[in-house]
């Protein structure tokens, strides 16, 4: 069992910034990429960002490409997610989410083991 847990969500103005950070604790001597997946009231949960184990390969949905940036401490069993320049479309959950034995990245929800419970943000006009 991993265990995940955001942290760092709120409410900012648009074109602010947020650092969302997702805690792992249990089982995390497993190798696991981290994806971090957002949901807006009445939508699908939907990919945002993923990161493989080394940190070396990295993935962004086209909507926030040159605007968020993810990134990874195994020592501290951390995983960030940095979002800049916020937009009030990108109001959501953000949940994080870890897939075991994974040394890519994956887009696939179903790939995904393990969630946190989710952290608001909320990004006003």
């Amino acid at each position: 069992q991993v265990q995940l847990l955001e942290s760092g969500g709120g409410l900012v103005q648009a074109g602010g910034s947020l650092r969302l950070s997702c805690a792992a604790s249990g089982r995390t001597y497993s190798r696991y990429a981290v994806g971090w997946f957002c949901q807006a009231s009445g939508k699908e949960r939907e990919f945002v960002a993923g990161i493989n184990w080394s940190g070396g390969s990295t993935y962004y949905v086209d909507s926030v490409k040159g605007r968020f940036t993810i990134s990874r401490d195994n020592a501290k069993k951390l995983v960030y997610l940095q979002m800049n320049s916020l937009k009030p479309e990108d109001t959501a959950v953000y949940y994080c989410a870890a897939a075991l034995g994974w040394d890519g990245v994956t887009t696939d929800r179903s790939e995904y083991n393990y969630w946190g419970q989710g952290t608001q943000v909320t990004v006003s006009s």
